[in-house]
């Protein structure tokens, strides 16, 4: 019995140290040290010292732990060109309208727009997430001042492929008894984080009362480069039997893990005789990603 045993213990133990010398010659790791030097590929052993890692330009090479400021697994669909392709450090949105992507459970983000908007985002699991913001116009000289809460679930039906999505933004400004305002949203996403188009419904209510029609928005990225995405973020609303809203065109700059993005946006509608494209900025810093 006890022969039996041992040898199928022995056989579980070469079999499972094959199987994790196969995933370690597929595991990607990029590490940045102190210096400013960055090296990418496999690690071949480690101890509480030294870290050997095989990397395809330079073979072996020996980084010593004390000086490793970054380590972080990473895809081989990042590896490009020989160069790696950060994540898109705002996947779950455009420039502002979300899509039904969502955070990863303990991940989040800062979000500023035009200074005055700003919003803190995390992740409670890996399906919902929970934010809030304010609009801080007291700065100007004591005016009223927006705050406000969102949240949004996400359900992933084929994983990079289509996601669906829900949420809502409910706000109320302190220094005014104007009632509360929001939005509730639907949301569905096709293709994966670095390329895709989002089709959303959205229902606004302020002071009590719904709108009578609901916001349709059509939004969608492309990534172009290692730093740069395209984005366009679309808005249209049918009531009192005329129709119009907005087409907003610009980009996302990807500065490390961070982005800063920007757009143009121009209103369009039955009165509008006259071309106007009003430019935004926003960045984002995401914060508990790596």
């Amino acid at each position: 019995m006890k022969t039996s045993f041992f040898i199928l213990l022995t056989l579980f133990l070469l079999i499972t140290s094959q199987l994790w010398a196969q995933v370690s010659d597929t595991l990607l790791v990029r590490i940045e040290t102190s210096d400013g030097n960055e090296y990418i590929g496999t690690i071949v052993r480690e101890d509480e010292q030294i870290l050997v890692l095989k990397t395809e330009t330079l073979g072996e090479i020996t980084v010593q732990k004390a000086s490793i400021k970054n380590r972080e697994v990473i895809r081989k669909e990042q590896i490009r060109e020989g160069e790696v392709w950060f994540e898109n450090p705002q996947s779950t949105r455009y420039f502002w309208a979300p899509n039904a992507y969502g955070l990863k459970k303990g991940e989040g983000y800062y979000q500023n727009i035009y200074v005055f908007w700003n919003q803190f985002t995390f992740g409670l699991s890996d399906n919902f997430s929970l934010g809030g913001g304010v609009i801080p116009l007291f700065l100007l000289g004591g005016g009223p001042t927006p705050i406000f809460l969102t949240g949004k679930v996400s359900v992933p039906l084929a994983e990079n492929k289509v996601n669906l999505g829900a949420g809502a933004l409910v706000g109320a400004v302190v220094g005014e008894d104007a009632g509360s305002f929001g939005i509730v949203y639907g949301v569905s996403t096709f293709g994966d984080p670095d390329k895709n188009f989002s089709l959303g419904l959205g229902y606004a209510f302020a002071g009590g009362e719904w709108a009578s029609s609901p916001l349709i928005n059509l939004s969608g990225m492309v990534r172009a480069s290692k730093r740069m995405y395209f984005l366009t973020e679309n808005y249209y609303v049918h009531a009192d039997g005329e129709g119009g809203g907005i087409i907003g065109l610009g980009g996302r700059w990807l500065i490390k893990k961070a982005s800063l993005d920007f757009i143009f946006i121009i209103p369009f509608g039955a009165d509008m005789d006259t071309f106007i494209a009003f430019p935004a900025i926003g960045f984002v810093i995401p914060i508990g990603k790596g």
